[in-house]
């Protein structure tokens, strides 16, 4: 079984800063993928920031300059660090990551429970 556990959310005043954190633990094989993802009340899940296994890294477009992520490859685990954050960051964040287990061989996406992020104008 794989667990993806989130933490670091919180409330922040406009302009604040925030560092999530999710750290996945199982028999992982390798984690292609790690991702941040967002959801607001009422609205559909977005996609926020993704980092691979070599490195690389992409945003949306509305938290480019600001959200920075990054991952430890051994230690199976994902920050997003949130600087300047706007009233429209707020939402639950959830943690996803692509990865191989010793019981699947192929990619497989698994989840964490999310974590509320609250900021206030």
């Amino acid at each position: 079984q794989v667990q993806l556990v989130e933490s670091g959310g919180g409330l922040v005043q406009a302009g604040g800063s925030l560092r999530l954190a999710c750290v996945a633990s199982g028999s992982i094989v390798n984690v292609h993928a790690m991702r941040w993802f967002r959801q607001a009340p009422g609205k559909q899940r977005e996609w926020v920031a993704s980092a691979f296994a070599a490195n690389s890294t992409n945003y949306t477009d509305s938290v480019k300059g600001r959200f920075t992520i990054s991952r430890d490859n051994v230690k199976h685990t994902v920050w997003l660090q949130m600087n300047s954050l706007k009233a429209e960051d707020t939402s639950v964040y959830y943690c996803n990551a692509a990865l191989r287990t010793i019981a699947t061989p192929f990619l497989t996406d698994y989840w964490g429970q999310g974590t509320q992020v609250t900021v206030s104008s």
